[in-house]
């Protein structure tokens, strides 16, 4: 059967019906009216986040599974939020699909997002569908973090330490590997424990999550603040065995993991009087890496993905 055959009604309800398993305290009123209604705690600010993942932008079905797919399309969102320190909340979908693109495709996309929501207690509240020329997942994710106490990429000074959450290049290996000979088979974890433990150490200057790439997102926060950093390639935390399997696919390792993007780590600017990494791995429950230092300057254009540039 296609998407034709269901109609819009039918798929809305047949989204609606696998998205009643994940439900959270926050949700008053889910799919099925013109909006939804989500209740926020007292004191809390209102975090949102808007993402989007297009066929043959993003993903390649010749490639990668529909479930595989539909949990990185959350991924990336949660990993805003956690980048700002956030819980997450819930989060609305406007799906985009031809007409002839079999329903168990779309069942298996579904099935992704809402492995990734009950994981992360971020429920499906709601939605658009939509005929569109690809597949494309529009996901806008809602959070709330304590008022007035969100991370954000500014903040970052001369002098901080730069530190980083995890290891970088796995997506990035993962994506050429399956480009030459399988399928994409890593998903990235959002680091929301962490971001949430982040808003307590005082000493945080500006934090981003990793999605295009550490050099490209790191800009970001440096930008901000018209700094530099001075990095140190050898601190760099790579993935085991990540040297070899690079070397097998004539890839150089540095560039993937300063370039590779879909880490989806946190990296962030501290106070030099600040934690140190080992204490930070500790409170933040994930292995922290210090791996360079904010300097005065500009910087050189960084590697990583960018629209429209390719």
């Amino acid at each position: 059967m296609r998407l034709r055959d269901l109609g819009e009604r039918g798929l809305i309800s047949r989204i609606e019906r696998a998205a009643a398993k994940v439900s959270g305290r926050s949700v008053v009123l889910g799919i099925g009216d013109d909006a939804a209604l989500l209740r926020s705690r007292a004191g809390d600010d209102l975090v949102v986040s808007t993402d989007a993942c297009v066929e043959n932008v993003h993903f390649r079905f010749a490639n990668e599974s529909p479930r595989s797919i539909g949990r990185r399309a959350l991924v990336a969102n949660l990993s805003d939020l956690a980048a700002m320190g956030a819980r997450p909340t819930g989060f609305v979908l406007a799906l985009g699909a031809p007409g002839d693109v079999p329903v168990k495709v779309v069942d298996g996309l579904v099935a992704g997002l809402l492995h990734e929501a009950a994981r992360h207690g971020c429920p499906l509240v709601g939605g658009n569908c939509s005929q569109a020329g690809e597949v494309s997942l529009a996901i806008t994710a809602l959070g709330a973090v304590r008022r007035g106490a969100a991370l954000t990429r500014r903040g970052a000074r001369a002098g901080d330490r730069v530190l980083v959450t995890g290891v970088l290049g796995a997506a990035a290996l993962d994506r050429a590997r399956a480009e030459r000979r399988g399928r994409v088979r890593h998903v990235a974890e959002p680091r929301l424990r962490a971001g949430l433990a982040l808003v307590r150490v005082r000493e945080v200057g500006g934090c981003i999550d990793v999605s295009d790439g550490l050099e490209a997102d790191l800009g970001h926060v440096l930008d901000a603040e018209g700094l530099a950093a001075d990095l140190e390639p050898a601190a760099l935390p790579m993935p085991r065995g990540f040297r070899r399997a690079c070397a097998e696919l004539d890839l150089e390792p540095l560039a993937l993991a300063l370039g590779g993007g879909e880490d989806y780590e946190l990296v962030f600017t501290l106070r030099p009087q600040g934690p140190s990494a080992a204490r930070l791995s500790r409170r933040l429950g994930v292995a922290v890496t210090e791996i360079g230092r904010v300097v005065s300057g500009r910087r050189p254009r960084p590697r990583g993905w960018r629209h429209f540039e390719v």
